[in-house]
Formats: structure tokens, sequence, C-alpha cells
């Protein structure tokens, strides 16, 4: 199998924690299309975490002492190629559970492409959370790729499980994916040669 053919291991963070959010339907229809992909996919869902409010960075626990939730999820990061991030607008920005799950984290992310899948109630799809989460990555470093993954007026755009609605959220997620395993692949092969620091 050819690096263009191979698997990529992909890491899903879901940016809300609130009761009934629609997040977890834009989740499931990544998750789906990058298994369908065959690609290994994992969700990341700061309400199964429990993370507190940021106090300490996974960096400043001394080895080994770090919460075992904080373990598993620098483990997981680690080894992934990229990280797909599902996100709300709240207020014309970044869910608040999102910008602490993020936060936790600095070096493993490095050298990691992300991309954004952003939704709403409404007709613009998240794009203005997505403004201010790209600056955000960007400092993390995790570069974003160009594109977007807009998803407007989720509710009747997704069912409960995911499942598209209509066509444009699939020819949407598929360029998108397209793009985003580009980018993902050519980092990894730049990962195995080195990386400046």
């Amino acid at each position: 199998m050819t690096d263009e053919n191979a698997p990529l291991s992909i890491a899903v963070l879901l940016g809300s924690v609130r009761c009934e959010r629609m997040g977890l339907r834009a989740a499931k229809l990544v998750l789906r299309a990058l298994e369908a992909r065959g690609h290994t996919a994992q969700l990341v869902d700061p309400l199964a975490l429990q993370l507190p409010l940021l106090d300490r960075m996974y960096k400043e626990y001394a080895a080994g002492t770090a919460p075992e939730n904080l373990q598993q999820l620098a483990s997981l990061y680690r080894r992934v190629d990229g990280f797909l991030i599902v996100s709300a607008e709240y207020n014309h920005g970044i869910p608040p559970a999102l910008k602490n799950l993020l936060d936790h984290f600095l070096e493993e992310y490095f050298w990691r492409p992300s991309g954004i899948v952003c939704y709403s109630a409404g007709m613009f799809g998240g794009v203005r959370a997505a403004v201010a989460l790209r600056t955000t990555l960007a400092e993390l470093g995790m570069p974003g790729i160009p594109s977007e993954c807009p998803i407007p007026r989720i509710g009747t755009a997704l069912d409960e499980d995911g499942h598209a609605q209509n066509e444009h959220v699939t020819r949407t997620l598929d360029r998108f994916l397209d793009e985003f395993a580009w980018y993902a692949r050519a980092l990894q092969r730049q990962r195995r040669e080195g990386t400046p620091y």
C-alpha cells in the first residue's frame, strides 16, 4: 500500500457539552465518513472526559502524575496524523468546552493538520466560530487546512445518527476530507524526516 492510500489515524474533537447538543450528529457524520475511507477515527468528547477548567496544562504535571484522562489524551494525540474539530458557534465565537479541551495540550498537537467542521442552527453554518478557531489552532501548532466544512441548519441537515439529509452536506464533506487527507499525509511524511525542533 502506497503512502497515498495508507490509512490515517484521526482524532475528532467535539466542542459541545450542552444537553441536546447537535454537534454529536456532526461528529457521527465525520467518524462514519473517515471509517468508510479506511481511516482510524476516535471521538474526543469533553462531556465524557469531564475535564476541569484549565488549571495546569498536561505538560505542567510531573511525569506520570497527570490525571488519567489527560494521560490517555496525550497518548492518543501523539499517535494521530491530524485533528478534525467539530465546533458550534456560540455568540460568534468558540464554545467554552472546546477551548478548554484544546488548551490542556500543546506539543502533542505539533506538526499535525487541523480541519474545522462547524455548524449552527442558522444559515451560516458556524463559520464565524471557525474564523476565531483558526487563530487558536495555529497557535497550538496544528495548522488549519484552507477549507472548512460548514453545516448550516444542522437540525434538518443531519438526522440524530448523523446521516446527511441533503447532497450539499455530502459533497462538501467529501471535498473537505480529500483536502484534509492530503495535508495529513504530507505532514506525516515530513514528521518521519524530522521536525525543526
